[in-house]
């Protein structure tokens, strides 16, 4: 949750959009698969700032990292055909289990993945999987001397991580695919790796965050880039690890829940660093 007392870092705001930096653990709108959840970013965002927002894409609840809201439906009706029309860049970091590629993209189709509620009638026939699309960059390395599975050491692996298009659960279902999960996953991951973490690092968040988004302005067209530093757990992990040297220097602020947003553009900028 919130490492700021119930109020969430604000990345960037003006008339029609507001960006959050949200917390693992926290769910973007209420849903009836978690009925006893009682705290919604929606719903924190709108008393913060006292108006309504629409919310234009999601994150899992696991999942902290930069969360973009609209403040008009006409707003929030572009924001979502951008999406949709992959005109949204994105960026994210991962903590996995072993060690991929130096780089590389998966192109792996899935099909949609349904919630509970979702679920169709068995009569309906199954829809096809859709394209997929991940690029990836591998920032650093570690080998454990713990035995989880059946070596005597465990090995994991820092990524950046680049969707190109936008499933449901896509990262965490490409990075299940090539047999390297996301530590602290529950649905896709591995539970003997996981309360590896737990017991070492005292680490029981989903080890993925989304650190930057790319798109032009839904009312201007001016390119404007959102950058979230890593929550201050994550931080601390990589520092346990050893890997703070070999990540962009933007994603380790998060110490002082540093908060910033950028209208690229000559002679046009908006930092509001906290």
């Amino acid at each position: 949750m919130s490492e700021s007392g119930g109020t969430l870092p604000i990345l960037f705001q003006d008339e029609h959009l507001v960006a959050i930096h949200k917390p693992a653990g926290l769910l973007v709108h209420r849903t009836v698969l978690d009925r006893r959840e009682r705290r919604f970013a929606l719903q924190m965002l709108r008393e913060q700032i006292g108006q309504r927002v629409y919310a234009v894409h999601r994150l899992d609840k696991g999942t902290s990292g930069v969360l973009l809201f609209a403040l008009s439906s006409e707003v929030g009706r572009t924001l979502g055909t951008m999406f949709e029309e992959r005109q949204v860049g994105k960026s994210y970091a991962a903590v996995v289990r072993g060690y991929p590629s130096v780089s590389g993209e998966i192109d792996h189709p899935l099909r949609r993945v349904f919630d509970k509620v979702e679920k169709p009638r068995a009569a309906v026939p199954a829809a096809p999987a859709q394209d997929a699309w991940t690029r990836y960059r591998r920032l650093a390395t570690i080998e454990l001397p713990h035995c989880v599975d059946r070596y005597p050491t465990s090995r994991y692996a820092l990524l950046e991580l680049e969707p190109l298009t936008g499933r449901r659960h896509q990262l965490r279902r490409h990075l299940k695919h090539i047999a390297h999960p996301v530590i602290g996953d529950a649905t896709y991951g591995k539970g003997r790796h996981n309360r590896l973490f737990q017991s070492l690092f005292a680490c029981d968040r989903l080890l993925l965050a989304c650190t930057e988004l790319r798109l032009p302005h839904p009312m201007t067209g001016v390119p404007l880039t959102l950058r979230a530093p890593l929550a201050s757990d994550f931080c601390r992990l990589l520092a346990r690890l050893e890997w703070t040297g070999a990540v962009p220097p933007q994603w380790l602020a998060g110490d002082r829940e540093r908060a910033s947003g950028e209208v690229a553009g000559p002679g046009h900028a908006v930092d509001l660093s906290a």
